[in-house]
């Protein structure tokens, strides 16, 4: 018996070595990919410079008032059908004034497409370069006045910003890359690469009188794209929890959308003697359904994987543990992504009931109820996979399900040591702005009119070269829209140092302490 109870014993004694030894084995492992093994990056190919571009007080003084009259001009898309199109007449009118350097120069051809949308060919000095697009939109949403703290219109300027529609999405593009022309072209700069300049004026209601055109005329040119940018995400600071420095996130896919309407026809009726389920009890049951079960979470599948490894080193400990091993807590961190709305907005396709209509009369049983919801689809999924689950979900054949409109996320786009155009947004990231230490790939959650380009390039990144914080956000089609000067200039010298940066015909090769630099 004493024997079997140490033949017991050791073997009790073998099994928690065995444990222990398989724990500080995990343990290793975590370790060593959070200190050592990092997840790959992009090499830095430049050392890192300060004071890429020196704008005079004058110039600073006239990019700052060239922004105000652009806001000024109400730009306002509502529908394909309903557009201020006098109001973007005279911002076409207004640009020409403004940069006029841009409008004489004789190797730049300016077109109007679609009767209000502009598209600038610059010719570079060497046509064996593949050239590349800078595009930004010129509409703007509505905005009633009330609730802001100064008209949306009158480009009012206070404690340092400027308050108005279009500040932040997207006049400061539109403005910002013709302002950074107009500079260069005043010192004399002839670009070695040729690039186009796209300025859409229906991009809020999807594009297609402007971004449409001008891609297709392109193509009919025979033009192919390095790459294109365009707005999207931007300079996050303080708004990824756990990294406290400002990180460039730049968006490399934008998810796709789908719009669904659903109606519910019944007899009508007096509300004295109900059926069991009326048209909009049946209809409001079915926006439940959809609601309380939300699309497969599909955090690893897309991009957000990537992001979260790119910055894995920038979270705070015990964070950076974790997003070091995903392989290993990638359950948890899908779970806690899926908390807050606008990392939900990441790791699936999300739900939105938007318009509910139905009722004529308090005593009367309607005939019919409507709603109308959208879908923003994940990158690993397709309109006609989130079609088919949504019908399984309201599982209800009293529910006429069309489809108004349908989109699949757009392709995402080359992001490696081998890719221009990410060479040339990190080089210009890290000169122009100091506090900024990564620069990593995104899911441009929104949609903007750089989709319509896929027939021209198939690298289409989405950056706003601008810091946002917390507050900001809610301001973009919100109120009191609104950017700080100083954002502002460094938004011109980013775009006017990347017009130069992209002169460069060759990458260098990976500096050897690329990671120093």
């Amino acid at each position: 018996m004493a024997g079997g109870c140490g033949r017991r014993r050791a073997a009790a004694w073998a099994a928690g070595l065995g444990l222990c030894a398989g724990l500080l084995a995990l343990v290793a492992a975590v370790l060593l990919r959070a200190y050592l093994l990092r997840a790959p990056v992009i090499p830095r190919l430049w050392a890192r410079r300060g004071g890429t571009a020196a704008f005079s007080a004058g110039e600073r003084l006239e990019l700052k008032e060239a922004l105000r009259g652009a806001i000024k001009i109400p730009t306002v898309s509502i529908s394909p059908e309903d557009l201020n199109t006098t109001a973007m007449a005279e911002f076409g009118n207004y640009i020409q004034k403004v940069f006029p350097a841009v409008f004489s120069s004789k190797f730049i051809q300016h077109e109007i497409v679609g009767k209000y949308s502009h598209l600038f060919t610059v010719q570079g000095s060497n046509p064996e370069l593949m050239p590349y697009m800078l595009l930004a939109h010129m509409d703007v949403v509505p905005a009633p006045p009330e609730g802001w703290d100064f008209p949306p219109f009158s480009a009012a300027e206070h404690e340092g910003f400027i308050y108005g529609r279009g500040t932040l999405d997207n006049k400061n593009s539109a403005i910002g890359i013709l302002q950074a022309l107009e500079f260069l072209l005043r010192r004399n700069y002839r670009p070695r690469r040729s690039f186009y300049v796209g300025i859409g004026h229906d991009e809020e209601v999807s594009g297609w009188k402007g971004a449409v055109k001008i891609a297709a005329l392109l193509e009919v040119r025979g033009v192919k794209l390095s790459f294109l940018l365009d707005e999207g995400s931007a300079i996050l600071d303080g708004i990824i929890a756990g990294v406290n420095k400002p990180v460039a996130v730049i968006g490399i896919t934008e998810k796709g959308s789908m719009t669904l309407n659903f109606t519910v026809e019944k007899e009508p009726g007096h509300s004295s003697f109900p059926p069991k389920e009326t048209s909009i009890g049946i209809l409001a049951a079915a926006m439940s359904r959809l609601e309380q079960n939300p699309l497969r979470n599909l955090f690893g599948h897309g991009p957000e994987l990537m992001t979260m490894e790119h910055l894995a080193s920038e979270f705070t400990f015990p964070l950076n543990l974790i997003m070091s091993n995903l392989w290993l807590f990638s359950p948890i961190v899908s779970r806690v992504l899926a908390w807050k709305p606008s990392t939900n907005a990441l790791i699936r396709t999300t739900t939105a009931v938007t318009m509910f209509n139905a009722g004529i009369k308090v005593n009367v049983i309607p005939s019919s109820a409507k709603a109308t919801v959208n879908f923003r689809i994940h990158s690993a999924e397709k309109a006609a996979e989130v079609l088919e689950a949504v019908r399984n979900t309201v599982a209800d054949d009293r529910v006429k399900i069309d489809v108004v409109d349908a989109f699949d996320p757009l392709p995402v786009s080359p992001w490696d040591d081998q890719t221009f155009g990410v060479h040339i947004f990190q080089r210009t990231i890290l000169d122009t702005f100091p506090d900024v230490d990564s620069v990593v790939p995104g899911t441009c959650i929104g949609n903007t009119d750089s989709r319509h380009f896929t027939n021209v390039t198939n690298a289409i990144y989405r950056f706003n070269p601008l810091p946002l914080k917390s507050d900001d956000l809610p301001r973009i089609h919100g109120l009191n829209e609104r950017i700080s000067v100083e954002n502002y200039e460094k938004q011109v010298e980013f775009l006017f140092q990347l017009i130069k940066n992209c002169d460069t015909d060759k990458l260098p090769e990976p500096h050897a302490n690329s990671h120093e630099l």
